[in-house]
């Protein structure tokens, strides 16, 4: 108990000298002994891989997918291979602000602290810059930037108050080079490496840290049907491991850039 009185204070001293309304803090919490990760895009490759993996080493979950269908088979394969685990799961389209504070929310009225944010949700449509559909760069900047931003910003309250916490952002090769036919999606690729950049810099002084994951080409629903070995490309499951590497390290040390490809490199 004596505890717990430390840590509420401790919460009411950070909001007071940081300038944040103690009403933005959670107000309810469910009780658990466990850490706690949140994943968007958790339903499919690599936020599947990076959920489960977190759940395997005995974290609590938030995920979010937008379809519902989705959400509904993973809370029911959690509750068999997970029991006694928490999955919130909450059905959002991450493009739409309303959505990700709509999630963001549902967190906060869960728990009052978490471990783990993996801003994974994403989308790829090829194209050129001169002749793409108009739109396209909107799109793509609203689900593979906008999402990221907001989501950290609505869940730092969560982590700041600890001085603790990791943010993993899964960028891509393509924030690195631009390829043909990549178009808006490279560019906004380019952009969430600055952002999880900036986060970086601004973060490093109160204990959170913040990882970027390049990967090369990596199995997932978006390659089903391309006639190519699986040896070629490489699995979710290699990413996952390396984001938990990442997680493992002590809290003096940071992996802020993860670029992993192929072994017979880019495709």
């Amino acid at each position: 108990m004596a505890n717990f009185k430390r840590l509420v204070w401790f919460r009411q001293l950070y909001c007071r000298t940081h300038l944040i309304n103690i009403s933005d803090m959670p107000q309810q919490d469910f009780p658990t002994n466990r850490p706690i990760a949140v994943v968007s895009g958790a339903t499919k490759g690599l936020g599947r891989a990076i959920a489960e993996r977190f759940a395997q080493n005995g974290f609590d979950l938030a995920a979010c997918a937008r379809t519902s269908a989705d959400l509904e088979a993973m809370q029911q394969y959690w509750s068999e291979r997970y029991a006694g685990q928490q999955l919130l799961t909450v059905e959002a389209d991450l493009s739409q602000r309303a959505d990700v504070q709509r999630f963001a929310e549902a967190v906060r009225s869960r728990w009052s602290r978490i471990d783990v944010l993996v801003n994974n949700a994403g989308i790829f449509r090829p194209g050129r810059v001169c002749d793409e559909p108009e739109g396209t760069l909107e799109t793509l900047i609203e689900v593979n930037l906008y999402s990221a931003y907001h989501l950290t910003r609505a869940l730092l309250p969560l982590m700041r108050p600890y001085q603790s916490g990791h943010i993993f952002n899964l960028c891509s090769i393509a924030s690195l080079v631009a390829y043909p036919n990549g178009g808006s999606y490279s560019i906004s690729k380019f952009a969430l490496l600055g952002f999880s950049k900036a986060l970086r810099e601004e973060l490093k002084a109160e204990g959170i840290r913040v990882t970027a994951l390049l990967p090369g080409a990596t199995w997932s629903a978006s390659w089903q049907g391309v006639d190519l070995p699986t040896e070629r490309l490489m699995q979710a499951d290699d990413i996952a491991q390396l984001v938990w590497a990442a997680y493992q390290l002590s809290s003096s040390a940071v992996v802020e850039e993860v670029v992993v490809r192929p072994q017979l490199g880019d495709l």
